[in-house]
């Protein structure tokens, strides 16, 4: 081997894409005048401060109970096949803005380190009425489940403990909070007995205060609009004592319904348990090593994937599902913090430009022919051999821990075999004997 110490230089130039942009959420023009089969209805008060052609936007207080009416609205003859059968229900707190729900698993993984063994949502199990089996599994803090009857009367009782102020950068003190939605989609069971058949799904915004900090907002915003002229509030919506849920597309994350469906929910119990549920399984395979390779412009979507997952960012592949290797080369240092937080956004943006850090040790190998080999073992071909030049190809191996395995792993590499055929690794000394590598032979003695 020939040791050689190597520097890498590196320059960039960044591009800034506005990727994130707030879109609406559109329906096709025709349901405006759709009879839905169920509705949805959120018992609290929304805001008298909300333009007529915007959505509706609603108060709610941290950890307060609020019923929402499950409501049948099938017209006579419609979907007879869960006649006398029971759906179930997903109820999902999520983020409003797009931003943040490209970060969802950031942000979810944050509160629960700032707030341990608390969760987002939670039903008031006592309260409730005609809610049959419902779950919260422990690993989605913001998502409840429960079966239902729609023939019967049906009322759940959501708390939502996480406020708006929570997910907001601290500037400078005041800031505003940020919305969230409170989402149900709604499921028939399929041949199987699995409910996978999606029926239905709705939701409202809404903003979460501390303790009755809803109420103080309420006020506020009534006061500021008695203040206003008479044309003024003509281009406000009235306060409506209730919420409807409009309807909606089905949540992104509903695959994880139809891959996993929930075990047992032919049981009669109706206890609350926290260690069941519908998650995905906690034990994932374990990504391939991390390799050093540059990500390219004419990456694939599928090839960024597999990109991620050997560098170690398995965790975002969902977010970064359709990039495309330009895609992901063209956010700009902010974009990759505020999609993956500080540590795995600084991480993830010098792998994207190519920032690997400085090797402590850079070594040069070449492999060598069976016929060069025994021309080695004889003292006047090798002498022959170096005065005449060397023709072999030497390749760079990048060492940064300075251990056997490391270098056994990147020999193995290397050559395309498996680190178990390779049983010891000899380094020749100055007087042409050979010293065993192990992790006390220091590397960078010749």
């Amino acid at each position: 081997m020939l040791f050689r110490h190597h520097c890498l230089l590196y320059f960039s130039d960044v591009l800034a894409l506005p990727i994130f942009k707030q879109e609406e959420s559109s329906l096709p023009p025709d349901n405006e005048n759709k009879i839905l089969p169920f509705q949805y209805v959120l018992c609290a008060a929304t805001s008298p401060a909300v333009k007529l052609h915007d959505e509706t936007l609603t108060y709610l207080n941290q950890g307060q109970s609020y019923e929402i009416r499950m409501l049948d609205n099938r017209k006579l003859g419609e979907l007879p096949e869960i006649n006398g059968k029971l759906v179930k229900s997903i109820f999902r707190v999520v983020f409003h803005d797009r931003r943040l729900q490209y970060t969802e698993h950031q942000q979810l993984e944050g509160w629960r380190w700032n707030r341990p063994g608390d969760r987002i949502l939670d039903i008031d199990i006592p309260m409730s009425v005609g809610i049959i089996d419902p779950r919260a599994n422990p690993t989605q803090l913001n998502t409840v489940e429960f079966l239902w009857d729609p023939a019967k009367r049906t009322s759940v009782f959501i708390q939502v403990h996480c406020i708006s102020t929570e997910f907001t950068m601290r500037k400078h003190g005041g800031e505003k909070g940020v919305p969230f939605r409170v989402q149900i989609d709604t499921f028939k069971e399929n041949e199987n007995g699995e409910y996978t058949e999606h029926l239905h799904s709705a939701s409202c915004q809404i903003k979460v205060f501390k303790p009755k900090g809803a109420d103080r907002k309420q006020k506020t915003d009534r006061e500021k609009m008695e203040k206003r002229t008479p044309h003024e509030k003509e281009k406000y919506q009235p306060s409506y004592e209730t919420t409807i849920l409009t309807e909606c597309s089905p949540w992104p994350e509903i695959t994880y319904v139809n891959n996993s469906p929930s075990p047992g929910f032919n049981s009669s119990h109706s206890s609350f348990s926290l260690g069941e549920g519908n998650g995905s399984p906690n034990h994932q395979p374990e990504p391939p090593p991390p390799v050093t390779d540059n990500l390219l412009p004419t990456t694939t979507p599928q090839e960024a994937q597999q990109w991620l997952h050997r560098n170690r960012f398995s965790t975002f592949t969902r977010l970064f599902t359709n990039f495309s290797g330009a895609d992901l080369l063209k956010l700009t240092r902010d974009d990759v913090i505020q999609i993956c937080g500080p540590a795995d956004g600084i991480r993830l943006f010098n792998a994207l430009k190519g920032r690997m850090v400085r090797p402590r040790l850079t070594i040069y190998v070449c492999q060598e022919s069976l016929q060069l080999r025994e021309q080695q073992q004889q003292q006047q071909q090798q002498q022959q051999k170096h005065e005449d030049g060397d023709s072999n190809v030497y390749h760079a191996i990048y060492l940064e821990e300075l251990t056997a395995v490391e270098l056994t792993e990147k020999i193995a590499q290397l050559f395309s075999i498996s680190p178990r055929q390779i049983s010891q690794i000899y380094k020749q000394g100055p007087t042409g004997i050979h010293v065993l590598i192990s992790d006390e032979v220091d590397f960078r003695c010749s």
